[in-house]
């Protein structure tokens, strides 16, 4: 029998949201009342903290939202379903379910994520239900895609190491898989599961690993594999870096307390790198993730969610502490760490045999969204692909898919498909299009300040002609935008970091690393698109004509003192 898990003590009173989870019955509240209610398109407060441990977060349409304050009518609710795909990896049935999915209950369009999920947004409250029960009949999934839980699982989708890549995507499937809730509830709400009956007859229902209280926030696991950081694997609460030898994994570097948020005004809360503090066998993979989370779970702020992330537990006790902590619960002590090298975190576009000899070709989606235009039949065109392709489709860390494992035979038909819908490489791009990464923000996202999806693509549109006029069209720089500083598009990592401060005005942010390894810095502070442009114009100039061979933009900004480097979360605001 599992026992109950009890908490140690913590010295400052609970949040509300830790009450509401304990009042929850393991994620139930009223969710199946609230989604009957036929007075609302919305659900309670308390009900939408609940549903995102279910995978969807209740939104409304920003865009109106002041001209029905005027009519005195509810904000225009929705909700947005978040589809786990661990390691980022679909069949070509499940990409045609999101399609249809997407344009029977949303708004016709899908969003891959940077944790290489699917978003489907403009769902309905009576659409809710039929839109998990079909998601789960296409043998997928939206528990845990949000919470205060472990999140979907990334793995680096590196076709060219495809024999490494397929044991990798087999460890973050596990991972997903083993760290996933156990509570009923969801198959009870949206599947029509059997009730646990909580009486003498029946077992107390219990979280074995997570218990009745989840963890203090959510929780972010992603797996690298060496050269490639795509996955950004120091942005990850917990992160797994492959060790390969002789072309044979034999185990994984640990590294812990990444993380991307901070609240601005607030200096105690900073993006963190990730620590690598030691090397795990595959077969003690499992082991060490178990034993983080309960270090997390058991001592994660509960009383201020904004310092509940695993970076600040770790800070506020010291790296040291949380490696006895972890060889104590293990049994057993971590072995040193191995040496690796990272040397780019992008996609590679286009074309690219594996060592299976099967083919893999990458596409580039601008932020993410994929959908029709007159100009570009993109959704059509990959829907067209998806009815005859027999490999996977992937999604990438950069929000991009890759439609892999092509054979030979099928790689001229999918070629002739890619031609009639113009499906790019984005090779008519710049390079700096190219690593280009923004959340999704307005009309959306509740917590934006400022655009970001829709805002990025017209501000590239003219730093490219900067771009165009210094020589840089081909040079490769890191630009990522996100609307508010939860930092869900990674800025703080980015070369060029955007991150939104109110309508129109971001904090502009220099210096991180091209193989996100780096905090950017600030460099100035709740800015307009004319000061952006006018401060860039002068660095990319001067970076074209004094840059150091092979020298990264990042780099260049920090060798000619115009930003600090940045390696601790504890040093940002400094």
């Amino acid at each position: 029998m599992t026992k109950k898990i009890v908490l140690p003590p913590q010295s400052d009173p609970p949040s509300d949201v830790e009450d509401i989870k304990r009042r929850s019955n393991y994620l139930r509240g009223t969710l199946v009342e609230s989604l009957k209610d036929q007075m609302s398109s919305g659900i309670s407060d308390d009900d939408n903290r609940l549903m995102k441990f279910h995978g969807s977060y209740l939104q409304d349409d920003r865009d109106l939202r002041n001209e029905r304050q005027r009519q005195k009518l509810e904000p225009a609710y929705q909700f947005m379903v978040r589809v786990r795909a661990p390691g980022g990896v679909a069949t070509s049935k499940q990409w045609l379910v999101m399609d249809e999915l997407a344009h029977k209950y949303g708004n016709g369009t899908l969003r891959l994520t940077t944790r290489q999920a699917f978003q489907i947004h403009g769902i309905l409250k009576w659409n809710m239900k039929k839109s998990i029960q079909e998601i789960n009949k296409a043998l997928m999934d939206t528990l845990a895609a949000c919470g205060d839980v472990n999140r979907n699982v990334m793995c680096n989708p590196n076709p060219y190491q495809s024999k490494i890549h397929e044991q990798v995507y087999g460890w973050s499937r596990k991972l997903s898989n083993d760290l996933s809730p156990q509570t009923k509830a969801y198959h009870e709400i949206w599947l029509d599961g059997e009730k646990v009956v909580d009486n003498q007859d029946k077992e107390e229902e219990v979280e074995p690993l997570y218990g009745e209280l989840y963890l203090p926030r959510k929780f972010k696991i992603g797996i690298a594999v060496p050269p490639n950081n795509d996955i950004d694997v120091f942005s990850q609460d917990l992160g797994f870096i492959a060790i390969t030898k002789n072309d044979q994994l034999i185990g994984f570097n640990i590294s812990v307390g990444g993380g991307m948020g901070m609240t601005h005004g607030d200096k105690e809360t900073y993006p963190q790198l990730g620590r690598v503090i030691g090397f795990c066998t595959p077969d003690q993979l499992i082991d060490v993730a178990k034993k983080v989370i309960t270090i997390q779970r058991d001592y994660g702020n509960r009383s201020v969610r904004k310092y509940a992330r695993f970076k600040y537990t770790i800070d506020k006790r010291g790296l040291d502490w949380l490696i006895n902590e972890l060889n104590d619960r293990l049994g057993w002590e971590l072995a040193d760490a191995h040496d690796y090298k990272f040397d780019h975190n992008g996609d590679r576009y286009g074309w690219i045999k594996g060592s299976n000899d099967q083919w893999h070709f990458t596409l580039f989606i601008q932020n993410g969204r994929i959908k029709d235009s007159d100009e570009y039949p993109l959704m059509t065109g990959l829907r067209e692909i998806a009815k005859v392709h027999t490999g996977e489709f992937r999604l990438t860390p950069n929000q991009n898919v890759m439609i892999s494992n092509v054979s030979a035979n099928k790689k001229e038909e999918i070629q002739k498909l890619i031609d009639k819908y113009q499906i790019t490489a984005g090779e008519q791009y710049s390079a700096l299009r190219r690593n280009s990464m923004a959340c999704v923000a307005f009309p959306t996202c509740g917590l934006a300040m400022a655009e970001a999806e829709r805002y990025l693509p017209s501000l590239i549109d003219k730093i490219e002609l900067i771009i165009d006029e210094a020589g840089l069209n081909e040079e490769e720089i890191v630009i990522r935008m996100s609307g508010c500083p939860n930092g869900c598009s990674r800025p703080a990592l980015a070369e060029i970091g955007f991150i939104g401060k109110g309508p129109g005005k971001y904090n502009m942010y220099l210096g991180g690393s091209f193989v996100g390894d780096r905090l950017s810095k600030l460099y100035k502070e709740s800015i307009g698109e004319e000061e952006i442009l006018s401060l860039l114009k002068p660095l990319l100039f001067q970076y074209a004509k004094e840059k150091e061979a092979n020298e990264r933009f990042g780099d260049f900004v920090i060798r000619t003192g115009h930003v600090k480097a940045v390696h601790s979360g504890l040093d940002f605001h400094d």
